[in-house]
Parts: C-alpha cells; structure tokens; sequence
C-alpha cells in the first residue's frame, strides 16, 4: 500500500520539487503552503510521515508540529535553515524525530524518509507493558500507548522524555554513555551537545524518583552515562 506523506513548505519550489521526487519513490504527496494548512490537513489526511517546514507563514512550525504531536506519532522531519543547537533541541524536545538543514539533497532527504517509514513499520503491535518500582509505589509503562502511569494515574511526558525512559527500560541494567544515547534516540543525524540527554534524566527523575532519597530507577554510572533498574 503507497505511503501517504505530508509536505508542509511554503516556498512553493521547493514544495513542488519534493512532491515530484518523492510520488517517483511511489509515495502519495500532498502539500500544505502554511502552517494553518498543514496542521489542519496532518489531522485529516493522518499521514506516514511529515516534512515540515520551521519557519511558516501563519502558524510556526514549532506550534504545527505540537498540534501534529496531540493525536499523532507519525514521523516527523523538520526542514530548517536555521543552524543554531538550540532550535534543533527545541524541535527534537517536542517531538520531532529528525531535521534536515536547508539546502539538502535529495538523495540524503529520500533516504532519511525511508528509514524512518521503516522504523515505524518495524514497530509490533503486540501489548507491551512493563512495571517497575516498589509495590507500594508502581508505575506502569505501556510502550504500545505511550503512557506512563502511576498507581494507575497517568503521568505526563514529553516525547523524548516518553522515549527516553522508553529506550532505557527496556535495557534494564545496561549502562548507557551520553553519546549512545543521543544516537540511538535523538537519532545518530542530532549534532548537538550531551547536555541535552542530563536535561530529560532530571526531567524524569522528577517524575519517577523519591525526592527525597538516591534515584533508584534512573542511575548515574560515573564516567559514562545512566543505566535503568526496574
């Protein structure tokens, strides 16, 4: 079955160039030309996978790629030109799962399309649920919602927090370094610094750790990174 993608660009070259390029990979391409569009066609078309332009008349791409985020996992691709650390992790922050700097090349653009539709066609659809905590204290992860919860209340998070304590969960008892980490769930293309990864663990400590005592889940191993234990 073709792949629906969503092209929301507002140079309208540039628009037309990705949709003849990638219907020729035998995807369906529809495109948006602002911000207002785009989030208003991503809800009704709920596309494979987004390309999404940052700076958008009408509505940002940042607020697009929110409204994207309240009903869908759908992959995410940030076109930018800006360059700067902090944009990139604000747009990785909220939910992006990758971004591709202006100018680009086709070639590196298709390819980082299909990898992406193949990490999220690989994903199972079997039920996944994994607990941890004392039993007086017991959150639940269910990896096939994406929800935390505590005692059966649900906690909030942010997706690369969800996808944080995702990834380390289901490693329990391996360390991680900084680096890895940033690879393997930001993605090996995310440039930036390792701060980054030591903002969502405290992030999460705050909202799976005792206060007042040693983190028990989240575990710094000095002179490499974290591990997880259940």
């Amino acid at each position: 079955m073709s792949r629906t993608l969503l092209v929301v660009e507002d140079e309208r070259p540039l628009a037309e160039t990705l949709r003849f390029n990638l219907e020729m990979e035998g995807y369906r391409v529809r495109t948006a030309e602002d911000g207002v569009e785009g989030l208003s066609m991503a809800r009704a078309l709920q596309p494979d996978l987004v390309l999404l332009d940052l700076m958008l008349p009408r509505m940002d791409g940042l607020d697009v790629l929110r409204g994207i985020r309240e009903q869908s996992q759908a992959p995410v691709l940030l076109l930018t030109a800006r360059t700067s650390e902090a944009d990139r992790v604000k747009g990785l922050d909220l939910g992006a799962d990758d971004y591709i700097t202006k100018p680009f090349s086709l070639a590196e653009l298709k390819a980082r399309v299909r990898v992406h539709l193949r990490r999220k066609q690989d994903v199972t659809v079997e039920e996944r649920v994994l607990e941890f905590g004392a039993s007086d204290d017991r959150f639940t992860l269910d990896l096939n919602r994406r929800l935390l919860s505590r005692d059966g209340e649900p906690i909030a998070l942010r997706p690369k927090e969800y996808e944080l304590l995702a990834y380390l969960a289901q490693r329990d008892g391996r360390a991680f370094t900084r680096d890895q980490l940033l690879n393997d769930v930001w993605d090996i293309s995310f440039a930036g610094g390792t701060r980054t990864v030591d903002v969502h663990v405290r992030w999460l400590r705050k909202k799976i750790e005792n206060p007042d005592g040693p983190p028990r889940h989240l575990i710094t191993v000095r002179g490499a990174g974290y591990r997880f234990e259940r």
